[in-house]
């Protein structure tokens, strides 16, 4: 048997393992086996990996297409990439017609563009070059679109704190620091397909652009059924023309401004002014009724996104190396080994963030049965029958996307005195909790939710979220296009 086992193992792409590394597989899972148990397991073991896994290993792996020619691309200089926004620039132009022609795209990059690198923010990933093209990609070149370059990305995306980029808020929180507009479409409007996950029920993608009008002729780009590539999506998903919704006329729409959306520890008393005042703005200048409303449990929302990023995010991005199991999502076997390689090597080179997700999943998995995060789901449910309720009396709800306006290298963390008393460490993950206190709970629902800018306040950027029901995306665009048009009247002075 032992001379067969060995002429198997030759022939196999697939190593059988040692009696050594069963016993410690076995030990690890809490098995005890007497020497000639696991002989005869290993045996059947060798079996199945010759049968079964060698014959999928011989199988072609379908791949996304990509229709494109491009190049390689460069990584910027420090004289042309002075803010560090860009990790990679490249020249890939699309169809020569689409509704996108004329327009430049840069995309984030945790999203893979084939034949350029990508690294996600992370030393993992770094040297990795994606040989596919996620869905919105091929659906913006498709469109016309001219992608120009790929976006920095915090470390794995994997926090809040805007040390180079965010998540549980990664559209709309750059995009009211930044004063432009952001939508973080309905969950699964817009495919995932070729985007790296972080946990499959909380990521969303969209756009981000100068205008609402920009918004929506993105959205009508990216947004679709992905033929069964992520099951997020309802097979009957339609997608209107959403440019031709933007009338600008919202009377008698009903505002509700959300009660529990202000008021925070940390918020900055003039960014709650203002979102709140350009909420009213709505009303006085538009003609909706703008009402305030409590919805309680949504002060619960963060902690829920929390322990399903902490608990699922561990389980999919990081164990998992990007995909996980148990979904009919399409998988990038490219990336996912590239991930695998670079999480064993290169662990103690992610982010501060990274590792406290790692020991707290752990821990809460083995200690507690990942009870919590079965928990958390249940309870997601719960927060967004709350949301759905509050949105049967209200067309859209408001609040603030932000609640303050600085990222470190503008304002030293939140609340500047607890920041001078606490340690490096806690500073740090103060900071990486970040501003998504209104942001992730509509990550864990899955509600629409855009942000424009609402002002500026010490010369930086204020922003207004605007929440409304689910793949009703128009209505959100449209009251969002009502307030730009009386904000521009306003003639702020961009600085």
């Amino acid at each position: 048997m032992a001379e067969s086992l060995t002429q198997a193992s030759k022939q196999l792409a697939i190593r059988v393992p040692s009696l050594q590394r069963l016993s410690t597989i076995a030990g690890d899972l809490g098995l005890d086996f007497e020497k000639n148990e696991l002989v005869e397991y290993r045996d059947i073991i060798a079996e199945t990996l010759g049968d079964t896994y060698q014959r999928l290993y011989e199988l072609p792996d379908p791949k996304l297409p990509v229709k494109y020619p491009r190049t390689p691309g460069y990584r910027p200089s420090a004289e042309e990439n002075p803010c560090n926004a860009w990790y990679w620039r490249c020249d890939i132009k699309g169809a020569p017609h689409g509704k996108l022609q004329g327009k430049t795209v840069a995309i984030k990059d945790n999203t893979a563009v084939s034949g350029v690198p990508m690294m996600n923010g992370s030393h993992t990933l770094e040297g990795f070059v994606p040989d596919v093209d996620a869905s919105v990609v091929s659906r913006i070149l498709d469109a016309g679109g001219h992608i120009v370059g790929k976006a920095v990305c915090e470390d794995l995306c994997a926090s809040g704190g805007s040390f180079t980029s965010v998540t549980g808020g990664s559209i709309r929180i750059p995009s009211a620091a930044c004063g432009i507009v952001g939508l973080k479409p309905t969950y699964g409007l817009v495919p995932y397909t070729g985007i790296m996950p972080i946990e499959y029920t909380l990521d969303h993608t969209g756009p981000m652009c100068q205008t609402v009008y920009e918004v929506a002729l993105m959205l009508e780009v990216l947004a679709g059924y992905d033929d069964g590539l992520d099951p997020r999506q309802p097979r009957d998903l339609q997608v209107p023309e959403y440019t031709k919704l933007l009338t600008g006329k919202i009377e008698n729409m009903k505002i509700g401004i959300l009660r529990e959306g202000f008021g925070f520890k940390h918020s900055e008393p003039d960014v709650d002014r203002m979102v709140k005042e350009a909420a009213e703005s709505l009303g006085t200048k538009c003609g909706a009724v703008v009402e305030e409303v409590s919805v309680p449990m949504h002060l619960d929302g963060n902690g829920i996104f929390a322990v399903i990023f902490q608990i699922g995010g561990d389980r999919m991005m990081l164990e998992g190396a990007g995909f996980g199991s148990s979904t009919k999502m399409y998988h990038d076997t490219t990336l996912q080994e590239a991930a695998s390689r670079g999480i064993k090597c290169h662990g103690n080179d992610m982010s501060k963030s990274c590792k406290l997700v790692r020991l707290i999943a752990k821990y809460l998995r083995e200690d507690y049965n990942s009870v919590f995060y079965g928990k958390a789901q249940n309870l997601g449910r719960v927060l967004c029958k709350a949301y759905d309720e509050a949105l049967q009396k209200y067309d859209v709800l408001t609040d603030a996307p932000k609640e303050s306006t600085g990222f470190p290298q503008r304002k030293p963390f939140f609340g500047r005195s607890r920041a001078q008393k606490v340690g490096v460490e806690s500073k740090y993950m103060d900071r990486a909790k970040g501003d998504s206190v209104n942001c992730s709970p509509f990550n864990v629902s899955g509600h629409r939710a855009l942000t424009i800018n609402a002002g500026f306040s010490e010369g930086l950027p204020v922003g207004m979220m605007i929440v409304g029901r689910k793949f009703e995306d128009a209505s959100v665009l449209n009251v969002a296009y009502a307030y730009e048009e009386i904000r521009d009247n306003k003639l702020f002075i961009f600085p």
